[in-house]
């Protein structure tokens, strides 16, 4: 007994394997980046010269360029960490997202801002999902909420950094700090190895990366559209209350609403949000439980943070973290995503599904902008938020647990 007691690894010494570590510093550098432009956006947009009555159209407008290349992002490098492996995605994602991120530093214009912004997009989509089915795959099944939690915790305190280090310095060098960061993880990241399950499927015939496999079956694509509507709570607070919330201030009559500064206080929030859902999860053994009452939650704080009357700028940051805090389901979101899908299809899903998330920014500013001169900014923030919360709770009933899966498993045809 006591030989097996000294050689079962520490719950501690199986998370800080290399993967799972250099798998959370890439989402820290991928989050740096992705929330970086929403700090940055009114001081980068002044100094191209845009008019004050044009920064949120055009913020607008940029954040869909940059949300419709995580869109074409996510299934290119889904497909490729099927096919190729987890560990390609994490090398090519980091590189183009970090010479995008010093090329975002040197823009300026408008049209090369844009540009710029759907290359980081497309570099930034790989991250996540890569990292996370490493993860899930080189951790034992008991302990992987773990992981996956260490993993988005870590990410979420890249949006904070993004907030101090661009309180410091110029946006142009806060760019450059992204793009330095990034390109030194890739120096890490030689010493990581491959997930052994994705070695045992290269060696049989089972079809890698197939996306036609999910798109043509009806069970695997109601899983998988079931699986994204999950997340859409969290970036519609994330990608229109928190991003424009000056806005949203302005119309509650308060006015001086730094977004740098909600965007740093709701991802704090997310920070304690992702700590605890994940803890509890694995407490109550249940991803969908957990997942069920944050969304919840977040429709609550989506009410209070629209409808209760505010007079100060601290009362509107307080909601802001509260609202970051609710939106603390992302870990576990992303985590069922790839538990529900066998691992000749897991990247290409876990990669995907978040990205296709993030993208819905566009249809749901759209929606935003179509609405706002009718109803009104709160009004229409209220309707969008109200949808997307029935929306994912109706998804989320429909999807199967899967705290004790067994992810050794292929997709057959």
């Amino acid at each position: 007994m006591l030989q097996t007691t000294e050689s079962r690894p520490s719950l501690l010494s199986q998370l800080l394997q290399v993967p799972v570590i250099v798998a959370a510093l890439g989402y820290l550098v991928d989050m740096y980046d992705l929330f970086l432009f929403s700090v940055v956006r009114v001081p980068s947009l002044k100094a191209l010269n845009v008019p004050a009555e044009r920064l949120l159209t055009e913020g607008i407008s940029l954040l869909n360029y940059q949300m419709a290349g995580m869109l074409i992002g996510g299934v290119l490098w889904g497909i490729i960490a099927d096919k190729k492996g987890r560990l390609s995605v994490l090398f090519g994602s980091i590189i183009m997202y970090s010479l995008a991120n010093i090329g975002n530093g040197l823009v300026t214009s408008l049209d090369q801002y844009a540009i710029l912004r759907f290359i980081a997009g497309v570099g930034l989509a790989g991250e996540l999902g890569a990292g996370i089915t490493l993860v899930t795959e080189v951790l034992p099944k008991e302990i992987r909420g773990y992981g996956t939690t260490l993993v988005a915790t870590l990410g979420v305190l890249g949006a904070i950094l993004a907030y101090f280090v661009a309180d410091l310095f110029a946006w142009r060098i806060s760019y450059f700090v992204g793009g330095g960061m990034g390109l030194l993880l890739l120096v890490l990241r030689f010493n990581v190895f491959e997930s052994g399950m994705f070695r045992q499927i290269k060696e049989q015939t089972a079809d890698r990366g197939n996306i036609l496999m999910i798109l043509t079956n009806g069970k695997r694509f109601g899983k998988y559209l079931m699986a994204i509507l999950v997340g859409l709570p969290i970036w519609f607070v994330v990608g229109i209350l928190i991003t424009f919330s000056p806005e949203f201030g302005a119309a509650k009559g308060i006015e001086g609403v730094n977004a740098g500064k909600a965007v740093m206080l709701a991802f704090s929030g997310q920070v304690l949000g992702d700590i605890g859902s994940g803890l509890l999860s694995q407490y109550l053994k249940s991803r969908k439980r957990v997942i069920g009452l944050f969304i919840i939650l977040s429709l609550a704080m989506v009410i209070g943070y629209l409808m209760i009357p505010m007079q100060d700028l601290f009362s509107f940051y307080l909601m802001c973290t509260l609202l970051g805090f609710c939106n603390g389901y992302w870990t576990l979101f992303i985590t069922i995503a790839a538990e529900l899908f066998g691992t000749n299809l897991r990247a290409t899903v876990a990669t995907t599904v978040p990205n296709f998330v993030r993208g819905a920014t566009i249809p749901l500013a759209a929606l935003f902008v179509n609405f706002k001169p009718d109803l009104g900014v709160i009004q229409s923030g209220l309707l969008i938020g109200a949808t997307t919360s029935l929306v994912a709770l109706t998804a989320l009933y429909f999807l199967e647990e899967t705290f004790t899966k067994d992810m050794n498993f292929i997709e057959k045809e």
